[in-house]
């Protein structure tokens, strides 16, 4: 009886340590790594964007999050993993014209693709990109840089529009660790 009892023990730390949450990184960094990609954001504003640039939006895509907020713990990685590197891959684009510091940007890409690799390596397997996802931040990149260029104003409108999208995800990984 014991042995059994023993051998079940056994198995649930197993299956805990296998889990996501169980993550240590994610219990102790993840929080970190999300405080300080939004401050490095908040250092790159531009303070003299004019606010009716005449840029049609791309509205927010809420769908997208809400989804995200009732899929599984695993889902809701994979979700924030795929922002984390959308959002990488926009801020790679020539910026030259931004008025942000280059060494800011190259911290604030280290942070942004740290969390998605570790992210990663807590989740496992690598699953596919989110389509709906992959085509708003696409809208969202041709929107602002054809009507605006790449100049100072439309990068400042693409760092707001990312500000919301780290705040959001670092919520959608918190409510992981709230709701258990």
């Amino acid at each position: 009886m014991l042995s059994r009892i023993f051998f079940a023990c056994v198995f649930l730390c197993l299956c805990c340590a296998c889990s996501p949450l169980s993550c240590r990184w994610m219990d102790h960094k993840f929080r970190q790594y999300s405080e300080n990609s939004l401050n490095l954001l908040d250092m790159m504003a531009y303070h003299y964007v004019n606010q009716d640039a005449g840029v049609n939006s791309v509205p927010f895509p809420h769908q997208l999050y809400n989804q995200a907020y009732r899929a599984s713990a695993e889902g809701r990685f994979a979700f924030t993993i795929q922002i984390l590197k959308e959002v990488c891959a926009l801020f790679e684009e020539d910026d030259s014209s931004s008025s942000w510091q280059e060494i800011t940007v190259e911290h604030f890409l280290n942070v942004v693709n740290k969390q998605a690799d570790e992210l990663q390596l807590c989740v496992g397997n690598e699953n596919r990109p989110n389509r709906r996802l992959q085509a708003y931040f696409k809208r969202l990149s041709r929107t602002v840089f054809e009507q605006l260029g790449h100049s100072a104003e439309a990068w400042e409108l693409i760092r707001r529009e990312i500000k919301v999208h780290l705040l959001r995800v670092d919520h959608l990984v918190s409510s992981l660790f709230t709701s258990n």
